[in-house]
């Protein structure tokens, strides 16, 4: 059913006649009844009786109360689709692995839906493996984490590299000192991530090249913004990027530590043909951008 037709009806309704109908939409009066012959054959029914003057069928007084309605969505749908086009309104599947989902995230978000009133944003927190089987089955549309492995059909935008730093209880040795290499850590006890975290990859591979075996056994924690906490309560000590770490919580010491590598890239995962991205989702990816590059 063609939209203009029902704007004809309900113009007729209207105005009370096909001819006053015709001069507001600017058609002739033989176009109008033809619309009209048309917009009942479709319906199946007979919309006006026609005489002297015209009045609505049964049928007629029907369509017209459910009319006004069609057309308000279909004019709401013109604008949303309006909206979408322009890149001012739509639905953001944005993917974001830890620490940046619960640091770095809501930061970026705030600035972007205060421009963009009308977006929808759905945030999954996910490993950098899974947000990437996420994108390949078209479950969201970025993601923001570590590099992960090389895939004909994902693209990877670095931003940063994370950078490690040593925490510490505040009463520990190691908190007092001002120069502290890998080798100052060998008879401590770590806190680590699980073995498939790419903080925790990288972290092994400079203590394997520097320290060699650990000399006491190491606590596994599944959340990496869960560290310092497990540090706050003295069991043991962690290396972790800067951002894992913010903000500061007391009983709990920040030391650079001289030989430490920087740690995996962080970057703006998507599917190749980014011809495919809304143009919103678009704009999010330009906003990550802005907010990295200042940092």
């Amino acid at each position: 059913m063609e939209i203009r037709l029902i704007k004809t009806f309900q113009t007729i309704v209207k105005l009370g006649n096909f001819q006053r109908a015709a001069e507001a939409l600017q058609y002739s009066q033989p176009t109008i009844t033809i619309q009209i012959k048309k917009l009942e054959e479709e319906l199946g029914v007979k919309l006006f009786e026609r005489g002297k003057t015209i009045t609505l069928t049964t049928a007629g007084r029907l369509f017209h109360e459910r009319a006004d309605t069609l057309l308000r969505e279909y004019d709401d749908l013109n604008v949303a689709l309006s909206d979408f086009l322009l890149g001012d309104a739509g639905l953001i599947r944005f993917g974001a692995s830890e620490p940046s989902a619960s640091n770095r995230v809501p930061e970026i978000l705030a600035a972007f839906t205060r421009q963009k009133t009308k977006v929808q944003t759905k945030v999954t927190i996910g490993t950098t493996r899974e947000l990437a089987g996420l994108l390949l089955e078209d479950r969201i549309d970025l993601a923001l984490c570590n590099q992960p492995e090389p895939h004909l059909e994902l693209e990877f935008h670095p931003l940063l590299k994370e950078t490690f730093k040593l925490i510490v209880p505040d009463d520990h040795p190691l908190a007092a000192r001002d120069l502290i290499r890998l080798q100052d850590l060998k008879n401590e006890k770590f806190l680590f991530t699980p073995g498939s975290c790419a903080f925790r990859i990288r972290i092994e591979e400079m203590i394997t090249k520097q320290i060699g075996k650990l000399r006491q056994s190491s606590i596994e924690v599944a959340g990496i913004t869960a560290l310092k906490y497990y540090v706050q309560a003295k069991l043991g000590i962690a290396l972790a990027p800067v951002v894992a770490i913010a903000p500061p919580i007391p009983g709990v010491v920040v030391k650079d530590v001289a030989d430490l590598l920087d740690g995996p890239s962080l970057g703006i995962l998507t599917r190749r043909n980014t011809a495919s991205m809304s143009r919103i989702s678009q704009e999010l990816v330009e906003e990550i951008k802005r907010f990295y590059s200042r940092l």
